[in-house]
């Protein structure tokens, strides 16, 4: 079956690609597309009114980077929004969502938001270049730099050298600039952009043409070319016809005082002899002269800070004429007011403030440079200020006023002229340290004598010719700027710009002979530009397949966004390289994102010693040798037919490099290095993962770098002779070595070795490259010669390649004549470029050891600096009849095909408890050395380690150390299901038992260092085929809903499971649920009545397991007694029943259950055999001839249950004592039930029982809490209420349909009250009772104590309590009572309760157990400590401000439901997802970081770690599942 290949792309709620680095570099377009699969959670943020726009085209239509094609995002909150875009070409392209943003939660009316766009995002894809038909990914390129001048004639010399450089395996060949040059002749000052260079194509473009189908055809050659678009030559004749295409004083005013500057510098050069300066600079002391010429005749003449101050006595003049003509203007209201004398606390600001207020308020022209004196005053608003300052108009006063305002003007100068004095400051040191190094410094050209031809200063300026053609335009517009460079200069300012001063300030590096193009913000700024520069760069594009965009880092980006559309639109596969000098990572990555740059040019000459060589290599070699397939694959296994679609993560990219052995700017090894470091340079190159390249003159040995201006002399190459070339030793440089370095750099990079070892020992560095799969693979041996390390071997020891054959292809040491007079006698030829006398040799005696798996090799006693040896590797133990990697990620999905949920319980989870129960003690989890034990012995355990190293790549981690030293884990893993196969409850593992072992088997036979990296893809595949059959046996809302949901689901498989230790049933083993793992997993601490009941509705109901929730119902309601059921189940032996809230969330997990179950009503029919007597008390044990005699239907178990508490309970609890509870006092062990029929409402407990879910007992003898708990909750509590209404209410339907037989109850007094009439009390009395009113003038209609209220607008925590003051405390209990029974609060009150508890209890992920204005909050629970603190001490605070997770799943469902009542639109009702979504992102954070795969108990303040809370908690995954659930019954509601 073919399958459909995805790019997963997931988006943040803020609309940013939630990958690592956020920098997307997407592979080469294929025939058929792959998708990128945008996933966005259905009610993020950019849902709201929201929609997603993409540029990337439909398949068969033209790219338009302005055309963005809308995708709108239909909300939906059980769901993932995914859109599929298809990838057809190669290109940046962008993405952007527009939404309104989700405002404040309020209980009030909010203004409507206004819509807002995320900045654009971009997706960067490879193109798909190809050569003689065939593809040729990019990491395969060996490109070579010529520069075109110096290739002799053509065809002759062309073709000769054309040939000789395929022959040496390179494909591609770079050339600087074809097109008409300047009259500098640099190949970069460009005379005309649309005309190719007649000396070379007299034919033009035809001549191009057959020059690169020869290319192609003969040679194996693609083409690339520089595109230069920043500037063009000083003489280019069509700047005569169109100056506007540059920086001129018309088209940027502001450079007019940097004119000004440049323009009297020249003149000053000029006169410099007639002025008595000297015109020849031989010391530091005759510079220092010149510099005070400059001084005198040059910036006092220039009078430049005129461009910087107000003219003091012109804008004085125009303020008072205004201020005499009454034309003020106020526009701040300080300034209102005045009487006749002014106003007095204006005229009491010092003058900088009156300064201030005039720069800020009255000044314009400040926005930039321009002509003198451009900064003025606004005279109306200026004489507002001094009418402030002197009062209104008065002859009298005429002269005080001018006075007045020309001192604040003088103040506002004042910081102008310190302005000034900086840039003059600055000016001076650029013009020093200039002429410095030009003319003094040895490392600088010395130019010589100042005259016309070397004037002191570069010209920033090219200065048009006057003509018939320029004499037609304003004479200010032939003054054109020059190009030039800055250092570290910011790569998105334009330096010419009017918010640069760079050109006045002379911190541009010019070259004279180019002049810096105008483009401005788009094209209608400089239309004849934009057009010219697009024909040009199509014309480029029609004939090359890649580009080298020239000064990238200073090009105008958005102008380079356009000329790379217009080229790709003509070859959509461009290739596109650059260099990028921005000196900042974050800005090369803009750049490459958004033109879509296919490599940055990265150079080896640029290290300075074999150390940072082996770094650059290690950058650029790829990732390391046994990497993990961090490139995650969903729905991947490799069987045939196994999947319709592979999904693969996006993986977090770094910027693909071009590295270059040398470019066309380096120095060549002989004269940076050491000659004879050329070889090793340039193999250690070739072993890189990535595009390589070279320069013309390199392989050759040239003795210096090439000046590309003033050089003259053409190319000569050993190569070029027309002769064979063959792999061997031999004169002339390396050209016949460089063919074997690429030819295998080629082949590597096309079948994808992209795995590295680098190691550097002192002068020597080695790379082995291999490939991920078939493990075939290349060794270099490279001994470098960077200077002053001598001859020596160095020491190199043998080098051991573990499991690997090898096979010496080859070894040379290269030999270079350097001396002085060998340079002289090539650098002295005349006409020709030539290498230095230089040959490579050949290296004997390099030896391969075999010894068992192993190979070592040694290099012999002669392998001095400059000496390579290369080799072909293989792990024959790899080489599985289908590829080791696709026989490991096979087959999973089929093995784990028949397991159960219960199954996959051992397969994937287990904690220590857990596994030691199954085991007899015998086996625990596992634990590698120098770690913690793993959390679970299965799957889960190995993967939650395993994720985060192959994310981060971490070869180094113990778990990979322990993985590479033996075979335990494998032995472990695959040992433990064959031996849990053998049991009959477990006989479905028998399958992934036998394929796990047989992948075991061969993952031992290769060499241990790929242990990690195979371990992991067995363990990944397992994982994958294990979840996804575990989800494939849940509801359908858990198979098509988001990943949260899904993670919360699997929380239902780790906590349920067989134990032998514990049981629902005396007698019968079945699988359980765990309250949590690990701390209450096992024996009696595992079924807890409370906790099995909160979590149901959750963890089987809300997954679709209702044959679990059956079985645990039935089990609980086999052991009702005292109308209630045990907190502690103990497999209903020893249950104990001393919580009066379980059974309220038993029963309404029965209705739960009826509800939602299809045909659920049935089970009030079930009959269930009771553990003890139905309406009696009496004790005995589980083997008593009375215990399981006598049955009940579940109707009858919930009539018992409301009739025994309606006839209200007092018993002690069976064997009460120390016994039964070591902490508790006497009194605790009483349980107290009565119901109030005023009210209908049911109170019980007391002061030392705590029969609630906040049920910590005291412990500490030391601090005095030893039997008093901290939150006995006595009274009523309101989550026992409102369970007990919704029973109410639910009884009352089920008679009316004629589905429960009773009626009612009897109660005290022979009298019975039907269930209406009990519903009813209570519905009467419930606000009355609970509601703490927001106004106290209305207290009196509440039973409230106004002297004791401490926060109102919420609903009391209980009811009559023991202590008065904590039935008025702030808990998170009431939005319990809100989910199971909303008719009881009415909803504008219920919203305000529920804001309190969002803005004041609800943490990151959980709720807070006590407002923290509360005297007893304590925050932080420690359940170790042994302090004295009465409130703290052994842990008494665990439900006193601690976090708990589960309230936060009733707190959103009551928050979605209130909100969602006031809503009336289907926008509205989004809104209100939306904002449970938000406060849901703690949540997904925590399960997707958890090791335990779960949601923890509970967290101390703001979400803080908590120690001795259990990492993985039933309710707490439970009762966010119970949201969803809500959610999908309100779903026509969306």
């Amino acid at each position: 079956m073919a399958s459909r290949t995805v790019y997963l792309l997931p988006l943040k709620d803020d609309g940013a690609p939630d990958v690592a680095g956020s920098y997307i570099y997407m592979p080469a377009p294929t025939d058929t597309p792959y998708f990128v699969r945008f996933a966005i959670q259905g009610t993020s943020s950019i849902c709201r009114k929201g929609s997603l726009w993409v540029n990337l085209p439909e398949p068969g239509k033209p790219f338009d980077r302005h055309s963005y094609r809308e995708f709108k995002l239909e909300p939906d909150f059980n769901r993932t929004i995914y859109v599929d875009i298809p990838v057809c070409m190669a290109g940046a392209f962008g993405f952007y969502t527009t939404y309104s943003p989700l405002p404040e939660f309020s209980t009030k009316d909010v203004d409507a938001t206004k819509p807002t766009k995320t900045p654009i995002y971009y997706i960067d894809v490879e193109p798909r270049l190809t050569l003689q038909g065939k593809p040729f990914p990019l990491d395969s390129l060996a490109i070579f730099s010529v520069i075109s001048k110096f290739m002799g004639k053509n065809p002759a010399d062309w073709d000769k050298h054309l040939r000789g450089i395929g022959q040496r395996g390179y494909n591609m060949v770079h050339f600087t600039p074809l097109v008409m040059r300047g009259e500098s002749n640099s190949p970069y000052s460009i005379y005309d952009q649309h005309a190719f260079d007649p000396a070379f194509f007299p034919n033009g473009e035809s001549d191009v043409a057959t020059m690169i189908t020869k290319m192609e055809n003969e040679f194996g050659l693609m083409g690339m070319t520089d595109v230069v678009w920043n500037h063009t030559a000083n003489n280019s004749k069509w700047l005569e016809m169109h100056p506007e295409a540059g920086y001129n004083i018309l088209t940027a005013p502001h450079l007019e005082s940097a004119y000004l500057l440049d323009s009297e510098l020249l003149k000053f050069s000029h006169n410099l002899a007639n002025l008595g300066y000297p015109t020849t600079l031989s010391s530091t002391d005759d510079l220092l002269k010149i510099m005070d010429g400059v001084k005198e005749h040059v910036m006092s003449k220039c009078k430049l800070w005129e461009f910087y101050v107000i003219d003091r006595a012109t804008e004085a003049g125009s303020v008072v004429q205004a201020w005499k003509d009454g034309q003020t203007k106020v526009t701040d209201p300080k300034l209102g007011n005045v009487n006749f004398d002014g106003l007095d606390s204006v005229k009491n600001w010092p003058l900088k403030q009156k300064a201030d207020w005039l720069i800020d308020n009255a000044m314009t022209g400040g926005d930039r440079l321009g002509e003198r004196f451009r900064r003025k005053m606004d005279p109306t608003i200026a004489a507002g200020l001094l009418t402030a300052l002197v009062g209104p108009f008065d002859t009298g006063r005429e002269s005080i006023a001018k006075d007045t305002i020309s001192k604040v003007i003088d103040e506002c100068n004042l910081q102008f002229y310190r302005e000034w004095d900086g840039d003059y400051a600055e000016i001076m040191e650029q013009l020093f340290n200039r002429t410095k190094y030009v003319r003094i410094e040895d490392h600088g050209p010395k130019l010589g004598p100042i005259n016309e031809k070397n004037p002191l200063i570069e010209t920033y300026f090219t200065r048009l010719p006057r003509n018939a053609t320029t004499q037609k335009h304003d004479p200010r517009s032939l003054a054109l700027v020059n190009n030039g460079w800055i250092w570290a200069a910011d790569a998105m300012r334009d330096n010419a710009g009017p918010q640069s001063r760079a050109y006045l300030r002379r911190e541009v590096i010019i070259w004279g002979d180019c002049v810096k193009l105008r483009y401005g913000t788009g094209r209608d700024d400089n239309p004849f530009l934009w057009d010219f520069i697009a024909e040009y760069t199509r014309l480029m594009a029609k004939y090359f397949a890649g580009f080298r965009i020239d000064n990238c880092h200073s090009t105008p980006i958005h102008l380079a966004e356009y000329m790379l559309d217009q080229a790709r639109q003509v070859r959509p596969n461009l290739a596109v390289f650059a260099e990028l000098f921005t000196g900042s990572e974050s800005m090369d990555y803009k750049f490459c994102m958004r033109l879509g740059i296919s490599s940055l040019i990265r150079e080896a000459m640029q290290s300075w010693s074999t150390q940072e060589m082996s770094r650059l290599v290690h950058r650029h070699a790829g990732r390391p040798i046994g990497s993990f397939e961090i490139d995650e694959v969903i729905g991947g296994d490799a069987s045939e037919g196994a999947s319709k679609e592979v999904i693969h993560k996006i993986r977090p990219s770094a910027v693909h490099a071009l590295f270059m052995d040398c470019t066309h700017d380096n120095e060549v090894p002989a004269q940076k290095r050491n000659a004879r470091d050329t070889l090793p340079n340039a193999a250690l190159v070739a072993m890189c993962a990535c595009a390589t390249g070279s320069v013309m003159g390199y392989d050759e040995c040239y003795p210096r770098l090439i000046e590309l201006v003033h050089e003259t002399r053409m190319y000569s190459s050993a190569s070029s002779t027309g002769s064979q070339i063959s792999v061997k030793s031999g004169e002339g440089g390396i050209g016949s070595i460089k063919k074997l370095l690429n030819t295998i750099h080629v082949e590597m990079g096309k079948e994808g070795f992209d795995e590295t070892f680098i190691h550097h020992d002192n002068e020597y560095i080695t790379v082995h490259r291999i490939h991920p799969k078939t493990r075939k693979g290349y060794f270099l041996i490279a001994h470098t010669a960077y200077p002053g390390y001598g001859n020596g071997n160095g020491g190199f020891p043998p080098v051991q390649l573990s499991g690997t054959k090898a096979k010496l292809l080859g070894a040379w040491s290269f030999e270079a004549e350097d001396s002085p007079e060998s340079q002289k006698r090539v650098i002295s030829d005349k006409k020709t470029l030539r290498g230095l006398p230089s040959r490579t040799k050949d290296v004997r005696g390099v030896r391969i050891e075999e010894k068992g798996d192993n190979t070592f090799i040694s290099v012999p006693d002669k392998f001095p600096p400059g000496s390579i040896a290369v080799f072909e590797t293989s792990i024959p133990s790899a080489e599985h009849s289908d590829g080791l990697d696709k026989f490991l990620t096979s087959g999973g999905k089929a093995a784990f095909a028949n397991t159960s949920l219960a199954d996959l319980n051992f397969v994937l989870y287990r904690c220590e408890p857990e596994e030691r129960d199954l085991s007899d003690g015998a086996d625990g989890v596992y634990q590698v050395p120098g770690m913690e034990k793993l959390v679970y012995a299965g799957l889960q355990g190995w993967w939650s380690v395993l994720k985060n190293i192959v994310k981060e790549n971490n070869l180094g981690h113990p778990l990979c150390n322990h993985l590479r030293q033996g075979t335990w884990a494998l032995d472990y893993t695959v040992g433990r299901l064959e031996r849990m196969s053998q049991n009959q409850d477990y006989a479905n593992l028998s399958a992934p038992a036998a394929w796990m072992r047989e992948r075991a088997e061969a993952i031992k036979n290769v060499p241990s260092f790929l242990h990690p990296r195979l371990f992991t893809m067995l363990i990944q595949t397992a994982y994958g085929a294990a979840t996804d059959r575990a989800i494939s046996l849940m509801g359908e809302n858990v198979r098509k809903g988001q990943t949260f949901l899904k993670s919360l689901s699997l929380v239902s498989l780790q906590v349920t499971g067989f134990m032998n230790n514990a049981s629902l049933w005396p007698e019968k083993k079945v699988p359980s649920m765990a309250a949590g793992l690990p701390h209450f997993s096992s024996d009696w601490a595992r079924c807890w009545g409370r906790d099995i009941c909160i979590s149901i509705r959750g963890l089987y109901l809300g997954t679709g397991r209702y044959a679990d929730a059956r079985e645990h119902l039935l089990a609980f309601a086999s052991v009702l007694k005292h109308g209630m059921i045990p907190n502690l189940l103990s497999g209903g032996k020893l249950p104990r029943y001393n919580s009066r809230d379980s059974i309220w969330f038993f029963l309404q997990n029965i209705q739960d259950y009826c509800k939602i179950v299809p045909d659920g009503i049935k089970f009030l029919e079930e009959s269930v055999k009771r553990r003890f007597e139905p309406y009696n008390d009496e004790w005995f044990p589980h083997d008593d001839k009375r215990a399981y005699a006598k049955s009940s239907t579940i109707a009858e178990i919930i009539q018992e249950a409301l009739q025994r508490h309606a006839s209200g309970m007092h018993f002690r609890e069976y064997n009460a004592g120390p016994n039964l509870d070591s902490q508790m006092r006497d009194p605790g062990f009483n349980i107290d039930i009565e119901p109030d029929w005023t009210s209908g409402i049911i109170y019980g407990g007391n002061q030392y029982n705590c029969g609630t879910w906040m049920d910590k007992m005291g412990e500490s003898e030391k601090a005095g809490s030893k039997g008093i708990p901290g939150t006995p909750r006595d009274g009523a509590a309101i989550e026992i209420t409102g369970q007990l209404y919704s029973c109410l209410k639910w009884v009352i339907e089920l008679r009316e349909a004629g589905l429960f037989m009773y009626d009612g109850v009897s109660i005290a007094g022979g009298k019975t009250i039907t269930y209406k009439d009990w519903a009813t009390k209570i519905k009467d009395n419930f606000e009355r009772c609970y509601y703490i009113p927001l106004d106290p003038s209305e207290d009196h209609l509440y039973d409230v104590n106004s002297s004791i209220v401490n926060r109102r607008g919420i609903y009391k925590d209980l009811h009559r309590s023991g202590k008065e003051y904590e039935d008025y405390q702030l808990r998170p209990n009431y939005p319990i009572a809100m989910c199971v029974a909303p008719e009881l609060f009415e909803p504008e009150k219920a919203r305000y309760a529920l804001d309190m508890a969002d803005k004041y209890l609800r943490g990151p992920t959980g709720m807070a157990t006590l407002d923290p204005s509360d005297m007893n909050y304590r925050p932080n629970y420690n359940n170790a400590d042994d302090s004295s603190d009465f409130a703290t001490a052994k842990g008494r605070n665990y439900h006193q401000g601690p976090e708990w997770l589960w309230p936060t799943g009733y707190f959103l469902r009551a928050f979605l439901n209130y909100d969602l009542m006031r809503r009336k639109t289907p926008e509205e009702r989004v809104e209100s997802y939306q904002q449970v979504t938000k406060r849901l992102a703690g949540v997904m954070q925590a399960i997707q970081d958890s090791p335990w795969a779960g949601l923890t108990e509970l967290t101390n303040q703001h979400g803080a770690f908590c120690y001795d809370s259990s990492p993985t908690q039933s309710w707490s995954a439970s009762c966010m599942i119970d949201l969803y659930q809500e959610a999908l019954e309100r779903e026509d509601q969306m």
